[in-house]
């Protein structure tokens, strides 16, 4: 069920990516600012009961930084947006690849795909190259 709503919202945003932007960069400041608002009451809770510090228990509303959390999260998680905000896109779709992380493989692999890099990189300046040849060629003719 949330699947599906997720889908819905992210197929509609993704036809406004201004406000798709607006909308996950609001819930990554909810998110964090929820994460950092309860770490400091929780903070101030045992502080107070330790009597290490003479702050109020009351500076604020307890409920102020987990519904900043909750908000957030939800933010993110409806918009698509909560994995990829965390853990990055290239990550996430390593690991739909089934590719291993660089630490797992072994030296011929990297070596083999630092090739493959390079030979992409040579055609790349070949390309390149031709299509410099053809332009000088169109402004002849």
């Amino acid at each position: 069920m949330f699947k599906k709503i997720e889908r819905k919202i992210e197929h509609f945003l993704s036809h406004y990516p201004k406000v798709y932007a607006l909308i996950v960069g609001i819930g990554i400041v909810l998110f964090w600012r929820g994460v950092w608002h309860t770490a400091d009451y929780a903070h101030n809770f045992f502080a107070y009961f330790a009597s290490v510090s003479s702050t109020s228990l009351m500076d604020g509303q307890w409920w102020d930084g987990p519904l900043s959390f909750v908000v957030g999260t939800l933010m993110l998680y409806f918009t698509g947006a909560f994995t990829s905000s965390f853990i990055g896109n290239e990550l996430i779709l390593s690991g739909l690849r089934g590719e291993r992380r660089l630490e797992e493989r072994t030296g011929e692999e990297v070596k083999s795909e630092i090739i493959a890099i390079a030979d992409i990189k040579d055609e790349l300046v070949q390309v390149s190259r031709k299509l410099d040849a053809l332009e000088k060629q169109s402004h002849r003719d």
